[in-house]
């Protein structure tokens, strides 16, 4: 048992609050509570540890007061973070936030996964929370400049705010490459935006110059006891509302400020849970660190997830996790993609990338935990099974922020498929021959279904066509390219290849090879009903012809687009045309389209 038992579960109704005194525990247990938290506060991590070891690690120094809650007072470690947290001051200007089932992510992974929506705070972020705890609990009227800060992000957003709810002036610098919408989110805030430098290290210095120059008060957006405190009580509010089993909280991690936070109160309370951050793979600060035992500084850092894009983590948010942290997982930007869409498919919100890492590093746990056999009381089967998934403990990951561009949606609709092991991306070389298109779609099979298919004539011999496919897991592209083989077609998978995912796609084209006159080459748009299996009608009904020009990409619409280019004869138009009309499908003749003839048409520039 542990100290939430006696007390937790009674005295975190009032944090933030000072009502109960240490010697007036509520509901008269204080002859029950001194001994049991004396004796239990701090968690046996192991049989032989030092206890003042552990101590050691959760202390910073304070000059804080006497603590206020009586298993506190029964400690015989004082100002530690746990207090810090308990009395932290974030209310004034933050919600508590639900911590919502995720059932269709549950549903596919077997166990159960709740959500701690902090994307539903004022300014769609965590980062309210520990911004306003360090201002309000600062003497401001030593600080006659108000408050400066840099960020491009959300912190910025809570600074701002935060001053705007006390009454202070607040500076933001931001680097000039920052997005007009976040610059006018800082002013509709009432705060001043500077913009000064390209990076977020120019702002900061530039701000922390500013501070010193005006008086003012520089908030860091990570690296302060209360801003980990702030945090914190994010962890509070999870314990209180989810007191069953927990495996494991999924933490995203910048600069570690949240996970820090969440981790000092957690490993306090309840030491059994295991803390898990999650960084992107070209953003792995905290990784890196804790394999070196030793803060390392990146050279470049990925910008997809800009809210966690920082090239060191704080010195005190290191020393912090380096102790309480159980380990660190990296992403890939597809799979943050795909945890965006898990987010909209149960919540209907949508989540920036840095918001969704959590997710993705949750769902990377549990098939990990899926494929290979655990010896902890803990652990499951590869059964993915309810029964199972009760037995566990639950899973539970921070949606740490919503605050996203629109025009980033669709890369990530793009990616998410991919992200999610549900789309494979192949390179297929054909005979370059009439129907050999409808070959290729019979060795993948009746139930196929192509999400893409791109080609341009290049060689009177050979064609090579990208394609993508609907798969159910990772699986399937090794399936498909089996089944390719079977009929004497030549596949590669370049699901993972980063280049084609990003660039070749959209570049497959080009004027067409020197082998054909151009003259013969007519090019079309047709729309069809979007359908599983309707590209495979569409294409058979264009047998006779040999095609030069192809491009569809399903994007989830009703109705499916296609460029075509065929070879067709002048003295075969008017049966062309014929065949057209009893198609039944919506075309346009694109033939003399200045486009096409600039770029897509051999010889023939206007």
């Amino acid at each position: 048992m542990f100290i939430t038992a006696h007390c937790f579960r009674h005295c975190i109704q009032g944090v933030g609050s000072t009502s109960w005194h240490t010697r007036d525990c509520p509901r008269g247990r204080s002859k029950r509570c001194r001994p049991v938290c004396a004796s239990r506060a701090l968690p046996a991590l192991r049989a032989t540890q030092d206890r003042t070891e552990t101590a050691a690690k959760l202390t910073v120094a304070s000059n804080g007061d006497a603590p206020v809650y009586c298993y506190i007072a029964s400690s015989p470690f004082k100002n530690d973070y746990l207090e810090r947290v308990l009395n932290a001051r974030v209310y004034e200007a933050a919600v508590e936030t639900p911590l919502d089932n995720a059932p269709l992510l549950s549903r596919r992974l077997g166990r159960r996964v709740l959500l701690k929506r902090e994307d539903l705070q004022p300014v769609f972020s965590f980062k309210i929370r520990g911004a306003y705890n360090m201002i309000a609990l600062t003497d401001m009227s030593q600080y006659e400049g108000g408050v400066v800060a840099a960020s491009a992000g959300n912190h910025a957003q809570g600074v701002a705010l935060s001053a705007q709810l006390l009454g202070l002036r607040a500076t933001i610098v931001m680097p000039c490459t920052t997005p007009s919408i976040k610059v006018n989110a800082v002013h509709q805030r009432g705060a001043e935006a500077v913009l000064h430098g390209d990076t977020f290290d120019d702002a900061q210095a530039h701000a922390l110059a500013l501070a010193a120059e005006r008086g003012a008060l520089f908030v860091p957006p990570f690296d302060h006891p209360d801003i980990i405190a702030g945090q914190g009580t994010i962890a509070l509010e999870i314990l209180r509302k989810h007191p069953g089993p927990i495996e494991a909280i999924f933490v995203p991690v910048g600069g570690g400020g949240l996970i820090a936070g969440i981790a000092v109160v957690v490993k306090r309370l309840r030491p059994e849970i295991r803390i898990i951050g999650v960084e992107p793979f070209d953003a792995d600060a905290m990784y890196q660190s804790l394999q070196a035992s030793q803060r390392v500084r990146l050279a470049q850092v990925g910008v997809f997830a800009d809210g966690v894009a920082v090239k060191e983590v704080g010195t005190e948010t290191f020393r912090l996790c380096r102790d309480l942290v159980d380990e660190v997982i990296r992403v890939e930007n597809d799979e943050i993609c795909a945890a965006i869409k898990d987010m909209f498919e149960d919540t209907r919100s949508i989540l920036e990338p840095a918001g969704a890492l959590a997710i993705a590093g949750l769902k990377r746990y549990a098939q990990r935990n899926m494929d290979t056999s655990t010896s902890t009381s803990n652990s499951t089967s590869s059964s993915s099974s309810s029964s199972n998934s009760s037995s566990s403990g639950t899973l539970i990951a921070i949606a740490s922020g919503a605050n996203t561009n629109f025009d980033r949606l669709r890369h990530v609709s793009e990616r998410a498929e991919i992200g999610e092991h549900r789309e494979a991306v192949l390179a297929v070389r054909i005979p370059e021959r009439p129907g050999a298109f409808r070959a290729m779609m019979n060795a993948l099979g009746p139930g196929a279904n192509i999400t893409e298919f791109n080609y341009r004539y290049a060689s009177p011999e050979v064609a090579h066509v990208f394609v993508g496919l609907s798969v159910s897991d990772r699986r399937g592209a090794a399936a498909a390219i089996s089944k390719l083989a079977a009929q004497g077609f030549v596949a590669t998978d370049l699901t993972d290849n980063e280049m084609a995912k990003l660039h070749l796609r959209h570049c497959v084209g080009g004027m067409g090879g020197p082998h054909f006159a151009p003259a013969h080459e007519i090019v079309y748009r047709f729309e069809f009903p979007e359908r599983p299996g309707a590209l495979a009608r569409f294409l058979n009904g264009l047998r006779g012809w040999n095609i030069t020009l192809f491009h569809y990409r399903n994007h989830g619409s009703d109705v499916g687009r296609v460029l075509v280019g065929l070879q067709v004869p002048p003295l075969e138009r008017s049966t062309f045309l014929e065949f057209v009309e009893r198609l039944g499908y919506a075309y346009v003749d694109e033939t003399q389209n200045i486009a096409y003839r600039m770029f897509l048409r051999l010889g023939d520039t206007p």
